[in-house]
């Protein structure tokens, strides 16, 4: 990642108060989508890690993964499947592998699925999202690999905050920290 890339992204985010009754800040990331120079950074940034494995498709969690994802592919010139969640209204009406994914930050467990006929066996899957707190999802898309036959290359994030033996276990790289963020 350059310089002026990794400045423009910690000066674009932004930590949010949700208001009475949270227990937490949230991130706000939306500038980043609004800003034409990080927007076309990001993709070449967080596939760099990976380019040399020969990614053949890249899978991304709704719902902030498909803005990344398709991001991401092209930078690869590889193809984009969407890790579908129950409750974002856009399951598609197909057959679906689903995965469970251990309890995250939140204490969810969230269930992601895909379509059966949009990954299989000879793909070579690089996951990708905007933040990896737990690791939590990226083991559901592990699993969601695994059980459609395909080989798990690893997950790239733009801000990754897992321990340094979780982050090896799962393959996972990042562009940031939540250390590198303003408070």
């Amino acid at each position: 990642m350059t310089a002026e890339l990794r400045t423009r992204l910690v000066e674009l985010f932004a930590w949010v108060d949700p208001g009475p009754g949270s227990s937490h800040l949230v991130s706000d990331t939306s500038r980043w989508w609004r800003d034409a120079e990080a927007l076309a950074g990001l993709g070449p940034a967080l596939v760099a890690p990976f380019r040399t494995a020969r990614p053949t498709v890249v899978v991304a969690p709704a719902v902030t993964g498909l803005i990344l994802g398709p991001l991401a592919a092209t930078a690869l010139g590889v193809g984009f499947v969407p890790a579908h969640k129950p409750g974002d209204g856009r399951l598609p009406a197909a057959p679906l592998t689903w995965a469970q994914s251990p309890p995250d930050f939140r204490g969810r467990q969230v269930d992601l699925a895909v379509r059966d006929d949009r990954l299989g066996a000879g793909d070579r899957v690089l996951m990708v999202d905007d933040w990896v707190a737990t690791g939590a999802q990226v083991r559901a898309v592990r699993d969601l690999c695994a059980a459609r036959g395909a080989h798990w290359l690893g997950c790239t994030a733009v801000v990754v905050d897992l321990p340094a033996p979780v982050a090896a276990e799962l393959g996972v790289h990042g562009l940031l920290t939540s250390d590198d963020l303003p408070t």
